[in-house]
């Protein structure tokens, strides 16, 4: 068994062992997951712990240096699963050898999904069952089919709960937070998609003041994103692709010239021994 079906009505889902990922989620026989392509983006909805975005040169803890990459290693960690139902799943890992070796913590970290006949709820569960403070962020990353109908791309937009402020968070080369930021096109709530728009790479409101977006398609059909456990929206694609990722996240990349310890990564998190907390989002499609 590599993949768990599940199912509501007319919507099914397939979550894979394999980094706990969403590898399909289809409402009415219409599939809104983008399917994953080795040529543009070969994943799907990956999910990012113990860290989100680049870590500089690595991650530092008590004065050594450890590998952990760009979003950390859950979504190449194999899943088990804890418990089931034709709607529902939970799984789960902990660390492990390879792990510690990355990321020196214990941590026991669980993935919740549950379908409903319009909607795809994801739950992050992070446990410390350690005897130290453990630093953590965590994301859920899912790319969506950009048109989501028969049209084109032309014309898609995002409206946010509320009102933004027009500017981001610039990305600097590799992918650490730059210094400065860059305007977006921000009408109102509204933010107009296109290519443009991602040249430089994804578009990130940090402590934003939203806890709901919408991806309004040119055909009429919308996905909404409810991200009420996490203090970050983006919003990412590849200029021409075919798909639009919804990301929730707690934490984001070291800034530019940062050489703190992991603890004094800015946005990350702390879990005291024999804590745990969840990070709900929820994705609700709309049809035309």
């Amino acid at each position: 068994m590599t993949t768990i079906a599940l199912a509501s009505g007319t919507a099914k889902a397939e979550i894979a062992l394999l980094g706990a990922e969403a590898r399909r989620w289809a409402v009415g026989g219409r599939d809104l997951l983008w399917p994953g392509d080795p040529a543009i983006w070969s994943e799907i909805s990956p999910i990012l712990y113990p860290v989100v975005g680049w870590t500089r040169d690595g991650a530092r803890v008590d004065g050594r240096r450890y590998a952990l990459g760009l979003h950390g290693f859950a979504r190449f960690e194999p899943f088990r699963v804890e418990a089931s139902g034709r709607d529902f799943v939970r799984l789960t890992i902990g660390d492990t050898e390879r792990t510690r070796a990355l990321y020196p913590f214990a941590f026991a970290l669980a993935l919740e999904y549950r379908l409903t006949e319009d909607s795809l709820a994801a739950t992050i569960e992070v446990a410390n069952p350690g005897d130290r403070a453990a630093p953590y962020a965590c994301g859920l990353h899912p790319g969506f089919r950009w048109p989501l109908g028969d049209g084109g791309r032309d014309g898609a937009f995002v409206r946010f709960e509320k009102a933004e402020t027009p500017e981001v968070a610039r990305i600097a080369p590799g992918g650490l937070i730059g210094s400065g930021r860059r305007a977006v096109p921000l009408a109102g709530r509204d933010l107009p998609l296109s290519d443009a728009l991602f040249a430089d790479e994804a578009v990130c409101f940090l402590n934003c003041a939203s806890r709901a977006l919408v991806f309004h398609d040119a055909s009429g059909a919308s996905i909404t994103m409810e991200f009420p456990g996490f203090a970050h929206a983006a919003l990412w694609t590849r200029p021409g692709a075919p798909f639009l990722c919804l990301e929730a996240w707690t934490g984001h990349s070291d800034p530019e010239g940062f050489a703190g310890d992991l603890f004094e990564k800015p946005s990350m998190l702390a879990l005291a021994p024999g804590a745990s907390a969840r990070h709900e989002a929820r994705w609700a499609y709309r049809a035309a």
